[in-house]
């Protein structure tokens, strides 16, 4: 019920992950009909990267707010941190306080005096300040860490290598909150260079129970994952879509013109084996490098014709495999039968 300092850092690396995925899900989706030439019905969505810019931007973001009162001097305290965030963040659509400049706040008896609160992407959330600038300093006396790393014990002396006299460094160490937000903007560099597949888990209980599903748990769950906007992308767009030239290759054994071997463009290809087998002119169309289809029960249908094919094609080869070995067969009695008939007349 208490959030600090270790809750934020949490909430803002969820709302990093939730930003990148909304990136390369919600918007890669409806920039790739762009892209392709596609017309399609927009659909609106909420991109979470204001929250983002609310906790990590350089100048205003609450981290940044936090590290500059760890580093100025003069007294310091969290409440001196909560001004500075009513200052700087007064009139931000997405934090609350109670002291806060902003007027539509100010009767907000729910919120302490000593709490800010944000509108994350998965709710509200509000932090008590309490420990804020003590848990960002984080430091580490360099007397401590020199005498640790005169240990004899080399695990201990490996784990404070910024004791080696060699290496003393005079500058402050950096604040926790400088080295998570750092670590996350790692993570998200890695990320983007990846081709993340998205696995979403849903709690159906708090009680870690079997065969008891709480409705509204899971709606909440669903609500603040995105899976509701990712849907309507989806259902307002293509669910399914392929370069031509695979989708030709794959399904091209359903039509006699294209099967075996089609000769020409890919994507005329395509367009005769749509055409061919009759699939109405609303299920799909046609972009500038790939094929879309809207209904996945379309896709279902090639599936199943492909399947009902593999199995003739399977029959055919067979039927014409036998017929092959039987007429192997036949042919090879019916020499033999004319040698043993001539060598029978040469004695007779």
């Amino acid at each position: 019920q208490d959030n600090s300092f270790e809750q934020f850092i949490i909430n803002y690396c969820n709302e990093k992950l939730q930003q990148i995925f909304i990136e390369l899900t919600l918007k890669e989706e409806q920039e790739e009909y762009i892209r392709e030439g596609i017309e399609w019905t927009h659909i609106e969505y909420f991109n979470n990267a204001i929250i983002c810019d609310l906790i990590e931007n350089n100048q205003t973001g609450i981290l940044a707010m936090l590290d500059e009162e760890c580093l100025r001097p003069g007294t310091v305290t969290d409440d001196t941190f909560l001004e500075k965030l009513n200052q700087v963040c007064a009139t931000h659509q997405h934090f609350e306080s109670r002291m806060s400049k902003c007027s539509r706040f100010l009767n907000d008896t729910s919120l302490p005096h000593s709490c800010f609160r944000i509108q994350h992407y998965a709710g509200k959330v509000m932090y008590q300040v309490e420990g804020f600038v003590d848990k960002n300093n984080d430091l580490l006396y360099r007397d401590l860490s020199q005498a640790m790393w005169k240990a004899n014990h080399p695990l201990i002396k490996a784990l404070f290598p910024e004791g080696n006299p060699a290496k003393i460094n005079l500058k402050r160490p950096p604040t926790a909150g400088s080295q998570f937000k750092a670590s996350v903007a790692t993570l998200m560099k890695n990320l983007q260079t990846k081709n993340p597949n998205y696995i979403r888990c849903i709690k159906p209980n708090d009680k870690k129970a079997a065969h008891i599903f709480n409705e509204a748990l899971v709606c909440h769950q669903i609500r603040y994952l995105g899976l509701l906007e990712n849907v309507r992308v989806r259902r307002a767009g293509y669910a399914f879509r392929q370069p031509y030239e695979p989708c030709l290759e794959r399904y091209k054994m359903l039509c006699k013109q294209t099967w075996p071997h089609w000769r020409g463009p890919a994507r005329a290809g395509v367009e005769v084996l749509f055409n061919e087998l009759g699939i109405p002119e609303e299920e799909f169309s046609f972009g500038r490098s790939k094929i879309f289809i809207r209904n996945p029960r379309t896709l279902f249908k090639l599936e199943d014709l492909r399947k009902q094919r593999l199995e003739d094609l399977a029959t055919l080869i067979g039927k014409i495999y036998r017929g092959w070995k039987c007429r192997t067969r036949f042919l090879l009695m019916k020499k033999c039968q004319i040698v043993i008939a001539s060598w029978y007349r040469r004695y007779a």
